[in-house]
């Protein structure tokens, strides 16, 4: 029975009620000091549910790549078949049966699918005990699969101690203590004298651990202590251990060293140091240690803690070489050799190389960075403790520790690391993922070494305005016709360079090069269908294979083409899930530039507070062009001019060159001709080079902005028909219609003037669509305008936007859930909840929608 716990209890039990009879998913994280009652609460919950997948942290497994999830799919690998055949075998290489490159997420995203798959023969409750001993790898599949329940009936429960397993996202419920009332009530069975009573009520505090421990000794209670219960509970366990019998102690020890409660290992060192089973009776019979037919397990870790704390060094050292010898498993041989060596040791850094490397094999990257660095702090060589530090930069880089990545970098230099390069990669990541992409392109021109990181080079300072990083990796790879296009469009040569990245585009479009760079370049010279049409593709290869850490760099490119094309509310959708995924991979510095990618089109909207809330961590310089595009919606010309002179005599002033174009605009309005004719001149012969319909419109309605003609507006119009950038049409449109009107042709002004209406209204651009109306009403336009009938898509959250678009799309349930990550019963949720939205009732009925924007 539970005392104190009632409203515990009750949130509990709601949870495993709306998985039971709604089929609603839920994560808690139930967080409190040792002692305090978290495992009983999850045996309550526990006893509700038929179906209970367990597993509990082990302090001795936590540097052992997916022994959690071992322990916890153990039941169920029956079942691993009937998943897809990619989330079968991540599961399987998780688990040691199988061997392959499955990507570091895929894992998570496999037990999900598990988890729901079970849930459709009913609830399923999924219970990590002690999560904050649970490896890496295996809390970053249980995290991942969490933070995606909604619909599938499962419910999730962790149990961590105060200030570990910390950063999950999933809401917490932290346990205080017992009130007195309670603990009285704990204690009124025990038969206790009131004066020891009192004293126990005293030091225990309202632990539940602590009131039973310090019961259970009787007339013999602890002392009045300034430690802390669980020290005080810690103390009381070693004073019991310390009343047994020598080899009772040593049997203990050996249970506590080994770690995993594996009877077969415990039992040989146990022989070979003159132990046996039945020197455990005695710590049995006290309630310290439980022992079946298959392991030899500790009641609470803290009597673990105990056993092995209160030996001695060269106690602890004798029954870790015992161990090493009896072990069956050479991860854990490889543990128990480094824990009983005194001074660093070849043989025993290389045995921790090859775990790390194992580890790495199954994704299990923070697992494997670890055992490098114990490598590392093992290996007697400085050139080779050098390495293995840098191995471990470079995993905890990939794991997502930024910090601890950057200190072992650092380290590994001071030791004179050959691979300079490899550090440099780590220090150039660091600095990007933390916002300096400037610093990044700089340290890896410098430090290049191969393709890739020129590349790298090269990117970064594009989008930072790190020109010399461009430059530098051009030279150095003069033979790369893309590099050196970069080169060029950062010397101002468009003409030579925007040729020969368009290409590289083309040839990644018929097959050849890498799809990421060629969207990349694509957005760069403005090729939108191509961009598009390879972060599509890109994505869908990501989302294929499971290399959930690639996507929001993917995603990214693909939110940027989506704005050109007007579709705003996929960019969101797809901005949305970049930054989630940004967060469930250890990079949630990058929500900062992920959420600047819409920066744009808050700008077209008008809203001021929106664009400064989006910008508010971006990168500096990276939104300057879209607040400069809101003071030119807004009227506020001369801002917008300062803005965009800023940018035209800025870093970034070769990446944005459509502000060039907004210059003119801004120019022309204030009365800055000499200006306006100089941003035209640089549009132009960017435009000419680019030859993107969209582009060449665009520096025509600049030219009749300027020269206060008509046939370049005429063929300005003729070109939109021919792209994608529904924007600039109905820039291009409001300004023929105000040149119309002026030249008091009011009837013809009025046809441009209601197509940008319309699309200014679909596009929510407001300060724009009132400049078109009230161009309208200046024509004579009587009446108000009707407003467009709204988008339907306006309606749905952005995962049911994804969600729909690929139902109507002929896409299943369960390759929708492949391609986005969720389970198939949560697509379903997620039909079932657009359905009334777009006013239909069934999947069907999608295909009549008009589902893609005009």
């Amino acid at each position: 029975m539970l005392y104190g716990r009632n409203d515990e209890q009750a949130r509990l039990t709601s949870l495993i009620d709306g998985a039971r009879e709604h089929r609603r998913s839920g994560a808690l994280v139930l967080r409190g000091e040792a002692g305090i009652g978290k495992s009983a609460l999850l045996e309550e919950a526990a006893a509700q549910v038929p179906r209970v997948l367990r597993v509990t942290g082990i302090e001795a497994e936590s540097g052992i790549a997916f022994a959690g999830l071992n322990q916890l799919l153990w039941p169920v690998r029956d079942r691993l078949d009937a998943l897809p055949p990619a989330q079968s075998a991540a599961l399987r290489t998780a688990l040691g049966e199988a061997s392959g490159g499955q990507g570091r997420f895929a894992t998570g995203f496999a037990v999900l699918t598990l988890l729901a798959d079970l849930a459709e023969d009913g609830p399923v409750l999924c219970v990590a005990d002690d999560a904050h001993w649970i490896d890496t790898a295996t809390a970053e599949a249980l995290l991942f699969a969490a933070r995606r329940l909604a619909a599938e009936g499962v419910v999730m429960l962790f149990a961590a101690r105060d200030g570990a397993f910390t950063g999950t996202g999933l809401p917490e419920l932290r346990l205080g203590r017992l009130a007195r009332a309670d603990a009285e009530r704990f204690l009124a069975e025990r038969g206790l004298t009131p004066l020891v009573r009192e004293r126990v009520l005293r030091e225990a505090a309202g632990n539940p651990l602590a009131l039973r421990e310090f019961a259970a000794a009787g007339e013999r209670p602890p002392e009045p202590s300034p430690l802390p219960v669980a020290d005080r509970v810690l103390a009381s366990f070693k004073e019991q251990i310390a009343r047994l019998p020598e080899n009772a102690r040593l049997m203990l020890l050996i249970a506590a060293a080994e770690g995993r409660g594996h009877m077969p290992s415990q039992l040989a060192a146990a022989a070979a140091l003159g132990v046996g089973l039945a020197d455990l009776e005695e710590a049995e019979r006290a309630g310290m240690v439980q022992v079946t037919g298959r392991s030899i397990a500790f009641r609470h870790p803290l009597i673990r803690a105990a056993a092995y704390q209160g030996a001695t060094a060269a106690r602890r050292v004798t029954v870790h070489r015992a161990l090493a010898e009896s072990a069956d498993d050479l991860d854990c041989r490889a543990r128990h050799r480094a824990s009983a060596s005194l001074a660093p040791d070849e043989d025993v850094a290389a045995d921790l190389q090859e775990a790390a490397e194992r580890a790495r094999e199954r994704a299990g990257h923070a697992t494997a960075a670890a055992l490098y660095r114990q490598a590392a702090d093992m290996t007697p060589g400085r050139e080779a403790r050098a390495a293995r530090l840098g191995a471990a930069a470079s995993l905890t880089l990939q794991a997502g520790r930024l910090d601890e990545a950057e200190d072992l970098a650092v380290l590994a230099e001071k030791l004179g690391a050959a691979d300079l390069a490899g550090l440099a990669r780590v220090h150039a990541a660091v600095e990007y993922e933390r916002g300096d992409p400037r610093a990044a392109a700089r340290m890896l021109a410098d430090r290049a070494a191969g393709p890739e990181m020129l590349w790298a080079a090269a990117m970064y300072g594009w989008a930072s305005g790190e020109l010399p990083a461009v430059l530098r990796a051009s030279r150095l790879r003069p033979d790369d016709p893309a590099l050196r296009g970069l080169a060029l469009l950062a010397d101002g040569d468009h003409a030579a360079g925007l040729p020969l990245l368009a290409d590289h585009v083309t040839a990644a479009r018929d097959g050849a090069g890498d799809r990421l760079r060629a969207a990349q370049l694509a957005l760069i010279i403005g090729a939108d269908d191509a961009a598009l049409e390879l972060a599509a593709a890109e994505a869908a290869h990501c989302r294929r294979h499971g290399l959930v850490g690639e996507l929001p760099t993917v995603l990214q490119v693909q939110a940027q083409a989506q704005i050109a094309a007007g579709r705003h509310a996929d960019a969101a959708a797809t901005v949305a899930e970049a930054i989630a995924l940004a967060r469930d991979t250890g990079r949630p510095h990058r929500e900062g530039r992920l959420g600047a990618v819409l920066a744009r089109v808050a700008a077209i909207e008008g809203d001021e507070r929106r664009l400064h809330e989006l910008t508010a961590s971006a990168p500096p310089g990276l939104a300057d062009g879209a607040f400069a595009l809101l003071d030119l919606g807004l009227g506020r010309y001369d801002d917008a001019l300062r803005r965009l002179e800023e940018i035209a005599h800025g870093p970034h002033r070769h990446a944005d060159v459509l502000s060039a174009a907004d210059q003119v605009e801004a120019a022309v309005r204030t009365g800055e001709v000499p200006l306006a004719r100089e941003a035209y001149s640089r549009f132009r012969v960017w435009a000419e080079a680019a030859k993107q319909p969209w582009a060449q419109a665009v520096a025509l309605h600049c030219e009749a902005l300027l020269n206060d003609s008509e046939e370049p507006y005429v063929e300005a119009l003729r070109l939109h028909e021919k792209s994608m950038r529904p924007f600039e049409r109905a820039r291009t449109e409001l300004l023929y219609g105000e040149y119309l009107r002026r030249a008091r042709r009011r009837s013809d002004a009025r046809v441009p003037l209601r197509s940008a209406a319309s699309i200014f209204e679909r596009l929510r651009a407001t300060p724009w669509l009132e400049r078109a109306r009230a161009e309208l009403r200046a024509t004579g336009e009587s009446g108000t305008s009707v407003p467009a009938a709204p988008d339907l898509l306006d309606r749905l959250t952005p995962q049911e936007l994804q969600v729909v678009r690929l139902a109507a799309a002929g896409t299943s349930s369960r390759e929708i859930a492949a391609q986005l990550f969720l389970s198939p019963r949560t697509v379903e949720y997620h039909l079932y909840k657009a359905y009334p939205k777009l006013g239909i009732s069934s999947r069907k009925e999608l295909s009549r929608l008009t589902l893609e924007p005009a």
